[in-house]
């Protein structure tokens, strides 16, 4: 299962790498990683299953959360963070301890271990070193005993369709950013207080409202790789986001939350409080016509999607079958592995996954980076052109077809990367009009014998299934819903609505674009962990999709208005 939670806000700009060896000589931490994987690898020679590759991955996050609620300061928090994640390979590239295992320890329901660095470089050089050891030498250990299973697995396993090695070649390649300098570690935490403040204050205005929230998130990861190859890596990625959060409950129980979103790749340059301001007041009352909005009822037949809702309509059904990795393992559907150079999408259609993307129609994207988690530069993967699917996105984990990297190897946390999405972009070469596509929409619906079309306006999130053992179907949890009657009556807005399907059905019933691409972008959450990545994509027109009612919510609707204490 894939769960895509859309959080917002990852971006990374305007540092250029140095070429040149004098500022990376002076990254003693750098040099520190390089150093402790070299020997670890040479003592691990002499065990019994001595490793033929290793990386060292250090991902050092400087992190502040403020958060305000109905205009009052909920949350100040500031941290600085460093851990460290090894990845030991042992046997070949034929059959090794991930053939069978896709992480490199054991992943339990608090998640996965890594090394917890500590962040005084000058006196706690010891601790470091002892805090890298003691996690490789884990993480050997259990290389080590799922090498051998893995061993006993293939003897007895039926032959793995796919022939490719689990591990391939890739061109060596170093590159270095010098570290932020401390003043773009953090925020002026005052005077962002006082703007949150006065933003979630906001909800106050109406007395239904059970959330109102004004976040501010800025982070800045420095990401270390090394490797046994030869890779060097230090990367900055820095982001900054704004949420703004509100919900109501509705009389029968069921809770109804919108979403705003800003992002920036530096604190300055998120919007003004005027522009939050406005809209957020737009967002108080869309929460109030919800309330009073009917529930929709289980329905097939035409809808347009917007920009925002198409693109995590392609995220669920496209991009996370597109993840070359994922296909490595005969329990995964591998829906589209057998269908390269045939027709996927109407031949006006191109689809592309690019990590080196930094804007697109005038906004940041968050899913770019310079390098991958297996130290690899990033590319763009042109999967599918003029409607036929062409690549998949790759790690160092070949698949029969697909034998080298395209730079998407990608991970959070502890865990080791795998396959994932970047910056997925839908585009179309016979883009319409928003007036040419209701017009379609309601067309189709007439031909339908339908009383409506619907709209998707805007969305919130989705999850996806990919594997055999379950149905692959899709899931996406819209917000904004209206009613398109074929008759001249006013849209109507509705509510309760999920759309579902499985995925090369809803593919067949896309019928055109629109001229109005947006950008959507996200954290999206898998096997792997929490990844930053954006959809871009136009309103879409599908001839056929399915939805069905919201779960019945068990939660009465609050008996009194919610007491209002003004501001000091």
């Amino acid at each position: 299962m894939k769960r895509v939670k859309f959080i917002y806000l990852y971006c990374v700009l305007g540092i250029i790498g140095i070429p040149g060896a004098f500022a990376q000589s002076e990254d003693k931490l750098l040099i520190m990683l390089s150093g402790e994987l070299n020997e670890h690898y040479r003592e691990l020679q002499g065990e019994k299953f001595p490793p033929y590759y290793m990386n060292y991955r250090i991902i050092d996050t400087w992190s502040t959360t403020i958060a305000a609620s109905f205009g009052v300061l909920r949350d100040n928090q500031s941290r600085h963070t460093r851990i460290m994640i090894p990845h030991i390979r042992i046997g070949d590239s034929l059959l090794d301890n991930f053939s069978y295992y896709p992480m490199g320890a054991e992943v339990s329901e608090r998640g996965i271990s890594y090394a917890v660095l500590p962040i005084d470089d000058e006196n706690n050089e010891k601790a470091i070193r002892q805090a890298i050891w003691m996690e490789s030498s884990s993480r050997y250990a259990f290389a080590s005993d799922i090498y051998e299973r893995s061993k006993a697995q293939s003897k007895v396993n039926v032959k793995n369709e796919d022939k490719a090695p689990y591990f391939s070649f890739a061109p060596v390649e170093s590159y270095y950013e010098p570290p932020f300098p401390a003043d773009r570690l953090k925020v002026d935490t005052h005077a962002w207080i006082v703007r949150l403040k006065k933003i979630s204050d906001l909800f106050n205005e109406n007395m239904y409202m059970t959330r109102g929230d004004a976040i501010l998130t800025y982070e800045v990861e420095r990401r270390y790789f090394v490797d046994t190859e030869g890779r060097n890596v230090a990367e900055n990625l820095p982001y900054a986001r704004i949420m703004i959060q509100g919900s109501v409950t509705a009389l029968d129980g069921m809770e109804l939350p919108l979403l705003l979103s800003y992002f920036a790749y530096d604190p300055a340059d998120l919007p003004t409080d005027e522009q939050m301001i406005a809209d957020t007041r737009e967002m108080v009352k869309m929460l109030a016509a919800l309330r009073e909005a009917p529930v929709a009822e289980p329905y097939t037949g035409p809808a347009l999607l917007s920009g925002a809702a198409s693109g995590v309509f392609f995220h669920e059904i496209f991009g996370h079958r597109l993840e070359g990795q994922r296909m490595k393992t005969d329990e995964d559907g591998q829906t589209f592995k057998q269908m390269v150079g045939e027709s996927v999408l109407a031949p006006d259609f191109q689809v592309f996954d690019d990590p080196t993307l930094t804007r697109y129609a005038g906004k940041a994207l968050n899913g770019y980076y310079k390098f991958d988690d297996q130290g690899i530069r990033s590319k763009r993967v042109d999967v599918v052109v003029d409607g036929k699917l062409r690549d998949f996105l790759m790690t160092r984990v070949p698949i029969d077809g697909f034998p080298m990297t395209n730079g998407h190897a990608r991970a959070s946390d502890g865990f080791d990367p795998v396959s994932r999405q970047s910056n997925l972009c839908i585009e179309t070469k016979s883009p319409k009009t928003k007036e040419e596509l209701r017009r379609m929409l309601v067309e189709e619906v007439k031909k339908q014998k339908k009383e409506y079309g619907y709209f998707f306006k805007e969305v919130t999130s989705g999850l996806t299934y990919t594997g055999k053992g379950s149905t692959n179907s899709f899931n996406v949890t819209p917000l904004v819903v209206y009613r398109i009657y074929t008759d001249g009556r006013p849209d109507e807005l509705v509510r309760g609505v999920i759309l579902i399907g499985t995925p090369l059905s809803m593919f067949s019933n896309i019928v055109c674009a629109g001229d109005d691409p947006d950008v959507f972008v996200g954290i999206c959450g898998a096997e792997s962990g929490n990844v930053q990545v954006t959809a871009i994509s136009p309103t879409i027109l599908v001839s056929k999709i399915e939805t069905q009612r919201t779960a019945k919510s068990s939660i009465l609707p609050p008996i009194l208005p919610r007491v209002h204490l003004p501001q000091k």
